[in-house]
């Protein structure tokens, strides 16, 4: 029996899309009190995108507003951004919204994203991690990935999710 589940056409498929040139991605910073100079995560995943020879070509910081969310949203699918990186307004308060607004608006829903964020924040935050909402999907072409706002949640998602697949989900999403 194979038990690779897959593994050879996802390697495959993960050649082909490290030929691509840089991605660019847009990044929604979700959030009522922090301002462009006080967002840590901007400035974290520009260097990072950077780093991987990726580009930030869309920067948006909006209040947690179900009309603010679902307006950068649908402006930023009409760019040329293949990815769109929410970070924020993840939690259980009644002000955070934006999980509500992106699973009714989400085409295909990534699953093993949340899955996936969650195990790795319980390694690092304990069970705390249950609350955590991130998720991920598709919306009119383009790759939605939402995380908590904390600088460690974006760096996780980051480094251990997004980076390492980034290139094939894009590759993906286009084909």
């Amino acid at each position: 029996m194979d038990t690779s589940f897959g593994s050879e056409s996802s390697h495959r498929h993960k050649e082909i899309a490290s030929n691509q040139r840089a991605i660019p991605v847009a990044l929604v910073t979700v959030s009522d009190s922090r301002t462009e100079a006080t967002d840590v995560n901007k400035r974290y995943l520009e260097v990072a995108l950077s780093s991987d020879g990726h580009l930030l070509a869309a920067y948006r910081l909006i209040r947690d507003e179900p009309d603010q969310v679902r307006a950068v949203l649908d402006q930023l699918a009409d760019s040329e951004v293949r990815v769109i990186l929410f970070n924020g307004g993840t939690g259980i308060s009644r002000r955070d919204t934006t999980i509500d607004v992106l699973d009714g608006l989400l085409e295909k829903r990534l699953v093993g994203f949340g899955e996936l964020f969650r195990m790795l924040s319980y390694q690092q935050i304990g069970s705390a991690a249950m609350f955590s909402r991130a998720t991920a999907g598709t919306y009119r072409g383009k790759i939605v990935v939402a995380t908590p706002g904390s600088p460690a949640a974006v760096q996780l998602a980051w480094e251990k999710l997004i980076s390492p697949e980034l290139q094939h989900l894009a590759w993906e999403i286009a084909r």
